[in-house]
């Protein structure tokens, strides 16, 4: 897996209180790509999500609560559906925990879950929406 953070989604239990935080307290400015449900801030190299913590772990298919959900993914994107299903593949062989299959999402994308030695999630994840820079970093307008 190419060393590549892209996307770093906080699973926060009130997530008009979060916004307000980061928008009012902070200052952050959301970018276009946001929606009603997830807010996207670039942060650098990387961007920082805002997304409800039971949907979160709905989308991975685990509980919102107790061991296994620390309340945020992360997420490295790529660029087709059969790249998602080759990294899965290659970390199943190296005995990596896949958490959730490689399968379609209700927002129109492809995406699979592994967990870390620690239990933290990675998403691997191809979203026909996204852009990518020449050096392989999502693009947010």
């Amino acid at each position: 897996m190419k060393q590549n953070l892209n996307i770093i989604t906080l699973g926060v239990k009130d997530y008009e209180r979060s916004y307000q935080f980061y928008t009012e307290i902070l200052g952050w400015k959301p970018t276009k790509s946001s929606g009603d449900e997830i807010t996207f801030f670039k942060a650098g190299g990387i961007v920082l999500a805002l997304y409800p913590r039971e949907e979160l772990a709905d989308d991975a298919q685990i509980s919102p609560e107790g061991s296994g959900f620390s309340g945020f993914t992360l997420a490295h994107n790529m660029r087709s559906e059969a790249e998602v299903d080759a990294l899965i593949e290659e970390l199943k062989e190296k005995g990596v925990k896949i958490v959730k299959e490689p399968q379609k999402v209700f927002w129109g994308g492809y995406s699979s879950y592994f967990a870390d030695p620690d239990d933290f999630l990675w998403e691997v994840a191809y979203n026909p929406y996204s852009k990518f820079d020449e050096d392989g970093n999502l693009i947010f307008e």
